[in-house]
């Protein structure tokens, strides 16, 4: 199977319209604890470079990540508020079982299933205030490069990857997951 460019189809994000959804998702978060001070929030969301951020394989990918995240997860939430906006898709859970142990099944999903570096799943609990609860809270090691390998926070920082070779890479991703799970 030919390799497919997800990202030839969407509306452009601007860093404005990043910028205040990241405010508005922080609002909720805060609006979540605070209406369930001994719950456990969770946010998922993807990890998408450029500025195109949702459209149909995005939400595929989103939906296929998402289902595969919430059978891991050992209690039905409380409360669950889905985002499909322009600039991604996201859900919010709110559960009852233990931060940690909620954050430890994040951290092996991103790590353990084969689209999960392209997660980012936040962890938050009153506990903590409005940090999301850390790989290093945990003592796990920090994510990863999925084109070299490295820390992945350093090649975010020093943009080591060109917006194009990592859409290439999602991309190719993408089209090897539904290759091999539709033969």
């Amino acid at each position: 199977m030919k390799m497919v460019d997800i990202f030839t189809t969407g509306v452009p994000q601007d860093i404005l319209a990043v910028l205040n959804n990241r405010d508005q998702r922080a609002a909720l978060q805060a609006q979540l604890l605070q209406q369930y001070p001994t719950a456990t929030v969770v946010a998922i969301k993807l990890n998408i470079p450029g500025p195109l951020k949702n459209n149909a394989p995005l939400k595929q990918l989103f939906q296929v990540g998402f289902t595969q995240f919430n059978q891991t997860l050992t209690s039905q939430p409380l409360d669950k508020i889905a985002w499909d906006k322009p600039t991604g898709c996201e859900t919010f859970l709110v559960l009852t079982t233990p931060y940690l142990a909620v954050k430890q099944l994040a951290v092996n999903f991103e790590d353990e299933f084969t689209l999960g570096r392209l997660f980012d799943i936040d962890v938050l609990s009153a506990a903590f205030g409005t940090r999301a609860i850390s790989r290093s809270d945990l003592g796990a090691a920090s994510r990863r490069c999925f084109i070299c390998g490295r820390p992945a926070k350093d090649c975010a920082r020093s943009r080591r990857h060109s917006v194009p070779e990592l859409q290439a890479k999602i991309s190719q991703m993408y089209t090897n997951f539904f290759k091999t799970t539709s033969a």
